[in-house]
């Protein structure tokens, strides 16, 4: 699986932006999706997380009734729907799969993407 994500940008504070990542593979539509971020000088971050299905879905405290993740299976993608941003939303944003579906919420990621830079002026 290789995974591509794009849609980072600079957005003032209370703004939006939607990130996408786009996998190639067979196992995309098998497999659990996730979204990490890291900011400079701090550990990474689990952010969200979606089951093969989109039957269930995880979030961090820290973006919990802000963010929404969703998948479309059909085009191979998952998205992370960023509203309300605030500045310590700055970070790398990185998208994840793991197509052996244990561990749920908080598989052991297999597959990783390269980062896309989100950056929040306050």
């Amino acid at each position: 699986v290789q995974l591509q994500a794009s849609g980072g940008g600079l957005v003032q504070a209370g703004g939006s932006l939607r990130l996408s990542c786009v996998a190639s593979g067979r196992t995309f539509s098998r497999s659990i999706m996730g979204w990490f971020r890291q900011a400079p000088g701090k550990e990474r971050e689990y952010v969200a997380g979606i089951t093969w299905n989109a039957g269930s879905s995880y979030y961090a405290d820290s973006v919990k009734g802000r963010f929404t993740v969703s998948r479309d299976n059909a085009k191979n993608t998952v998205y992370l729907q960023m509203n309300s941003l605030k500045p310590e939303d700055t970070a790398v944003y990185y998208c994840a799969a793991d197509p052996r579906l244990i561990n749920w919420p908080a598989p052991d990621y297999a597959y990783w993407g390269q980062g896309t830079q989100v950056t929040v002026s306050s």
